[in-house]
């Protein structure tokens, strides 16, 4: 129960992280935090009860440089949610294809790696999306931090929804 995540917002709402509920009890203990959302369940002290909490907010804004988001095949996958960005497919395995092949200048960068479909990676080989007459269904981008808290870490709360942007 002390494992559970919780969202952590900056003094002005904007989520920065996600911490465990044991470390956001000592952020409500510390009085460094106040509580937004809570969970059903109570955590018992000797002394004292909080409400185990869901969503906390700092009592004072703080600056916070936005962690980097690790380029990988696993996020690269998740980021265009699994489907080819090619052919638009859901089906079978995918892999990660370089819209710049390396040897026409093409680097490891978000903006130049996609999820593909076997056959359409086949289809394409070493050529440029022109070159292949295949073009792109979306621009790819590197994500933004709410990307990251949204897809990669996940939403297990729904209480969450409304800080991160998220519609019902």
């Amino acid at each position: 129960m002390l494992n559970t995540r919780v969202l952590v917002l900056n003094q002005n709402y904007e989520p920065i992280c996600v911490c465990t509920a044991r470390r956001a009890i000592i952020l409500l203990y510390l009085e460094k935090a106040e509580l937004i959302e809570k969970n059903h369940y109570i955590v018992r002290s000797i002394s004292m009860s909080i409400p185990l909490p869901s969503i906390v907010r700092l009592s004072k804004y703080i600056k916070v440089q936005r962690k980097r988001i690790l380029l990988s095949r696993k996020n690269i996958i998740k980021r265009d949610k699994h489907i080819c960005q090619y052919c638009g497919s859901l089906d079978g395995s995918v892999t990660i294809d370089h819209v710049i092949p390396k040897d026409k200048g093409g680097k490891d960068t978000w903006e130049n790696l996609v999820c593909a479909c076997m056959e359409c990676n086949g289809k394409k080989g070493n050529r440029t999306p022109e070159e292949a007459h295949m073009p792109l269904l979306r621009k790819p981008k590197k994500p933004g931090y709410l990307f990251f808290i949204q897809h990669l870490i996940g939403v297990p709360d729904e209480r969450w929804k409304p800080y991160l942007f998220m519609s019902d």
